[in-house]
This record gives C-alpha cells, structure tokens and sequence, in this order.
C-alpha cells in the first residue's frame, strides 16, 4: 500500500482546532429566537453580526432582542457603538475576534449571530488594505453631490472605476462616497484594491468553523414575516425612535447608521418626501430587497448546513448536527 505524505494526511485528519459556530441567514428568519434556545441547552455566548444593531439607540428598527431576552441570552458587540460614528467591516473584524478570543478563554464557544454577510466574510477572508476615512475629503465629495446630485459622482466614479460603479446603484451614497475616497487618496480604484487582496496569501483564520444557515422553506413566508415585522416595529414607536436619533448632534442621513434598511425609509418619511403609507410600502419592499441579496450570498457560500425556519424542534436538530462532528466543538468548552 502507497505511503500518504504529510500533506494528505493533514487535509484527511480531524479538525481539533477551537470551534467557532456561524448561524447565517435572511432578515426575519428566526435566527436569534433559535440562538438565544441554544444558548440554553448548550455552553455558548452569543456574538451579533447585525451592522445596525451594532449602534446605541437602535433597537427598534434595527429588530434588536428585548431586554428580557438579553436577560436569558447576553449579545456580544450589541448597542455599543455611537450611531453618528461610522463602523467598518475592518472594524467588526477586530472585534469580533478579541470576543472570540475572550469567549474561549471563558470556557465557551462562540455563536456568531447575524445577517450582515460582509462581516462574516471579512472575519474569515480580511479585507484590503484602504486608506482610513478622511472627514475633508468626505465632506467635500458631500458638498459635490448636494449641488450636482449622486449620479453625477457615479459618472465620475464609472470615468475612473468603471469595474466598481457598474456594481453600485447611482443613488448608493455611502459606497459611492467611499469608492471615490479610495481613488482619490491612494490614486488606484477600489477595484484594484480588492483584485490584490484576492491574489494575495489567504488570511488564515485560526478557529474552527461550522456554519448554518436558516431560513423559511418557501419565499412567501419570509415575505409575510417582513411585512408584519416592519408593521410592528412601527406599532412599537419606530418612528419616535428615528425622531429622538435625528436630534443627536451630528447625525445626517447619510451616515451608515441611517442608510440602514428601515432607518432610511423613516428618515426621508420625516423629511417629509412621502406619506406615511408610502413610508410603509417603502420600507417593506426594501426589507425583502435585503433578504433577497442576504439569500443570494449565503447560496454562494460553501460548507452551509441548511435549517428550514418551520421545522419542529430547531435546537435538537442543531445539536444533532454538531454532535455528529468528528471532533466535538465542545471538547475545550
């Protein structure tokens, strides 16, 4: 029999790296209610991976879990970040693994939590290296495009990143803004940037990684969630929110924070763009754009063990899966 070499045995060997859980999936898919049941039955400590629920103030629209639930189930990187600031992926990335870090060295594994597929991705992956955010230049390409509008800085991107702007919608304020910053100050397209990264040695991310991915069987489902999600959050003040977040000392709507899915249907309904029913047809039809790209990415992602939203008794078949492991993600927990 032929001898393997060193390296067929290491792929064929067992992962016995610490464990790191990913629980993906859409908007208004149950991905926190199975968290927070898991967290119950098994050593683990929730991480959020929600880029609007990272900021302070934001709970309602951003569908944050009540304080009664973060009583059962505490949330790592939750509400902690002032909503005029911006947040990266980069960012996320650094935080996200000193929780990991710390959350191990409790005795737990870590259950990352979200639907904001870019941070997974750079959490796994990292990201190019770009210049940090320069407020001059930002409020100069601002001051551009409220006297030129943004398709005319999408023009100007398309002369210089053409690669970039046919990705990007001429209404996209926030990677609009950052794409021209990027060439402006390093004088390479943000597309180039990201070709580098992707020839460059891999980042190596140093735990182990099982991902799920949940959502509804059928489409319709999700769509009638979103729909009585957002009437909801209303009923729950969503608007009084947004109205107390537009007194905080620089915020505008074009920060991330208030280009989030929600937050900027509501801030232009109080501006007052359009009507309050227009508001709510707005903000639906957005929330199923967003679960639709969520979707479409995770589609794309390798290694995902699927869970139907309605299937009977979620936690159990989770456990199942991971008690089927060859090495336990528990064994250092």
């Amino acid at each position: 029999m032929a001898h393997l070499c060193w390296f067929e045995i290491a792929m064929n060997a067992p992962d016995s790296r610490p464990a790191v859980i990913f629980l993906m999936g859409p908007t208004c898919s149950g991905k926190t209610g199975l968290a927070v049941e898991l967290v119950q039955q098994l050593p683990l400590e929730i991480v959020n991976v929600d880029s609007a629920q990272v900021y302070r103030g934001m709970e309602i629209g951003a569908a944050s879990p009540p304080p009664e639930v973060l009583a059962r189930a505490p949330h790592r990187l939750l509400h902690f970040r002032d909503p005029a600031q911006p947040y990266s992926a980069a960012d996320f990335r650094a935080d996200a693994l000193a929780a990991i870090a710390d959350i191990h060295a409790a005795g737990r594994v870590p259950l990352l939590v979200g639907g904001t597929m870019l941070y997974f991705r750079a959490l796994l992956e990292g990201l190019a290296k770009l210049p940090a955010a320069d407020p001059v230049l930002r409020a100069r390409l601002e001051q551009d495009a409220a006297e030129q509008g943004w398709p005319a800085l999408h023009a100007q991107l398309a002369a210089v990143d053409p690669i970039t702007a046919a990705r990007l919608n001429p209404q996209d304020r926030q990677r609009l803004q950052r794409a021209l910053e990027v060439y402006l100050l390093t004088g390479v397209p943000l597309s180039a940037h990201h070709a580098a990264q992707q020839q460059a040695p891999a980042t190596v991310f140093p735990y182990r990684v099982v991902q799920f991915a949940i959502a509804p069987a059928e489409r319709a489902m999700l769509h009638q969630r979103i729909g009585e999600r957002f009437q909801q959050m209303l009923a729950d003040g969503f608007l009084d929110e947004v109205r107390r977040l537009r007194t905080q000392p620089g915020l505008h709507a074009g920060l991330p924070s208030m280009r989030a899915v929600g937050y900027r249907q509501a801030w232009a309904h109080l501006d007052g763009e359009y009507d309050y029913q227009t508001l709510v047809e707005r903000g639906i039809v957005a929330t199923r754009q967003l679960a639709k790209r969520q979707l479409t990415w995770l589609r794309s992602w390798p290694s995902l063990t699927w869970l139907d939203s309605d299937q009977t008794n979620l936690p159990a078949a989770v456990k199942e899966s991971l008690e089927s492991l060859p090495v336990s993600v528990f064994s250092g927990a």
